[in-house]
């Protein structure tokens, strides 16, 4: 990783400026990306926006009480004059404006907050849904704690700052434009010191903000890989544990972390230097204008009121350049967050649903797969022209090693991944021509690796067919040998599950996701290496749901050991992405009970 980045410094010049130059048109096409999104709170908007129009006019009109009351007193003619209710209107005028500028403000930054809050509230709901919709090839070699970080993190960053920095920044160069054209108004010559000192500001920044651009997109970069060592860390805890990794990998995150560490404080560095720069040159115009606007007054040539505006407005009128400055490296963050959020949302689903797809009718269960090729990459095909005809109802295993084909075999069926050549046809139609979720809804899948969510195991089984009633789960747990263990559970089927359900046993979870299963009711059941691993009772009781749930039903049992598809009507035999052998066996009658069982089950459902 050092060589890498020693590399990666080591030719700067030529990558890093290549960086710099996408920084900006990043933030545009951040800005392009979510104006869909902040359309339907156009009224919020513009409120906003007059409100802060409005703040910025009554920010204009502040200094002009002092500078009322400064010419005032230092006018001979009005020295011995009563100044008394002029100094009370001149005061009362400054809490006017103080209070207009406060509510005007207060008004702005809720409207466009709650404009932006919303909109970045959907931004986030869109991208976990269109993210739910990649393919599998693309979580494969995704990392799941870096798209975690963009969901979250560059998401609530990019929220964050067009709202702390972004809306006081624009109320800010408003004031600035303001504020020139009153000073050009009042004396040119005084006017042009500020327009003068602008340029110099864009020059000095320019550099230094490309290099917090870079710094800010190095330390989102390491904070994403940061992230997914992380998840997958923790995902994987009992292997750290029972390896004695802590130590080693421990290293190894603080290895990164430093490089996140230098990432942020070279950024950190680099803002402070060019507010720094900002204050001096901000104090540089101040001289000026001190000097050459006091000979003025001197000279007669203005009013120590007029004075006394200019200076106020100077120090106001470069707040934009000091917020800039101050400002510079978070909008350097959003703008890499910005593309971090670009980036996934141009990731196309490599199974999409055809504009004319149907909603399939309930199946019957008759499966073919015609001249099928299949490859995960696009580059190394892992299924060659395979050739199978399953008929309805029908039990078939898939046997073969480990990486032989059998489970993408499968994946085709429920469209997971689409054939790079042939088709895959049930009752006839092929699956490319259905919309996904009425193909999906009536495949039911068993794995080896049941996930379970922290939720309750009622809800966990619910999850086989959401709105299914409570009497329906409760007759699928029965069915699943479910409710043998859960009625023992602290508090029955509320009882919340660990993460992963890590509070129940492996075969324990294989029952959850058999009644989730049997909930489901789907004409099409998968079974994937459903019983592996698992002792010789609990599998008994496995076996025993399994039976329920697939009697009548077209299956496809995927095991690595032949003896867990004896009782197939048909084994298929994969070797190297190949169907090299198709074995039609005799299996026994089905007994009239488990049928009655499952027919009782859904007749509410349906």
């Amino acid at each position: 990783m050092s060589r890498g980045t020693g590399r990666r410094r080591s030719k700067g010049g030529v990558e890093g400026a290549k960086e710099l130059r996408a920084a900006w048109p990043g933030l545009r096409r951040t800005w392009l990306y979510l104006q869909p999104y902040l359309r339907p709170h156009r009224r919020l908007m513009v409120g906003g926006v007059l409100a802060l129009l409005a703040d910025v006019g009554f920010r204009l009109m502040e200094p002009w009480p002092l500078a009322w009351v400064l010419n005032a007193v230092v006018d001979p003619a009005r020295r011995n004059a009563d100044l008394v209710p002029f100094l009370a209107m001149c005061a009362a005028a400054v809490v006017a404006f103080a209070a207009l500028r406060a509510g005007a403000s207060y008004l702005s930054t809720v409207a466009l907050a709650s404009a932006g809050n919303r909109a970045m509230t959907s931004v986030r709901s869109d991208l976990y849904q269109h993210l739910l919709a990649l393919s599998l090839r693309f979580h494969a070699t995704a990392r799941s704690g870096d798209l975690l970080n963009r969901l979250i993190g560059d998401v609530g960053r990019v929220q964050d700052v067009a709202i702390t920095a972004a809306l006081p920044l624009a109320g800010n160069v408003i004031t600035l434009v303001g504020m020139a054209g009153v000073m050009l108004w009042l004396d040119p010559l005084l006017g042009a010191v500020l327009l003068a000192a602008l340029p110099l500001f864009l020059v000095t920044s320019s550099r230094q903000s490309r290099r917090i651009t870079t710094a800010a997109r190095d330390q989102r970069r390491r904070e994403g890989e940061l992230a997914g060592t992380v998840a997958e860390t923790l995902g994987a805890i009992h292997v750290v544990q029972s390896y004695g990794l802590e130590a080693e990998l421990g290293r190894q995150f603080g290895r990164s972390n430093a490089g996140s560490l230098r990432d942020g404080v070279r950024g950190a560095r680099l803002s402070a230097g060019l507010e720094r720069k900002t204050d001096l040159l901000v104090g540089l115009a101040t001289a000026v204008i001190l000097f050459a606007g006091g000979s003025r007054v001197v000279a007669g040539q203005l009013s120590p009121g007029e004075l006394i505006v200019f200076l106020n407005y100077l120090k106001s009128a470069f707040k934009p350049l000091r917020d800039l400055a101050k400002y510079t490296g978070r909008l350097a963050k959003a703008a890499a967050s910005g593309e971090r959020i670009l980036d996934l949302a141009d990731e196309a689903p490599d199974v999409a649903e055809r504009p004319d797809a149907r909603k399939a009718r309930r199946f019957a269960g008759d499966v073919r797969f015609e001249g099928v090729s299949a490859s995960w990459d696009g580059r190394h095909t892992v299924l060659h022209d395979v050739e199978l005809h399953v008929p309805a109802g029908s039990r078939v295993g898939l046997v073969g090693r480990s990486g032989s084909g059998k489970s993408t075999l499968v994946s085709l069926l429920v469209r997971l991944q689409d054939p790079v050549a042939g088709r895959v046809l049930v009752d006839g139609q092929d699956v490319r021509d259905l919309t996904l979720a009425s193909l999906r809804s009536q495949v039911a899948v068993v794995p080896q690796d049941t996930v379970l969510f922290a939720a309750s195991l009622r809800e966990n089984i619910r999850l086989g067919r959401p709105g299914a009633s409570d009497e329906e789960v409760q007759r699928a747990a029965v069915l699943s040998n479910v409710h043998e263990f859960a009625v023992r559970l602290p508090e029955g089927y509320n009882t919340v599950l660990g993460e992963r359900g890590s509070t129940l046993s492996g075969g324990q979870r294989q029952r959850v996701a058999i009644a989730r299963a049997m909930l489901r009711d789907a004409p099409l059941v998968v079974l994937d290496e459903a019983i592996t691993g698992l002792d010789v009772t609990t599998g008994s009781r496995v076996v025993e749901a399994l039976d329920r749930l697939t009697r009548g039903r077209t299956t496809f049992v995927i095991s690595h050991d032949p003896q867990a598809v004896r009782d197939c009507d048909l084994v298929v035999r994969v070797h190297e992405g190949r169907v090299v052998e198709v074995t039609r066996q005799t299996t026994g009658d089905a007994t009239t009970d488990l049928d009655a069982d499952r027919g009782d089950l859904h007749a509410g459902a349906r």
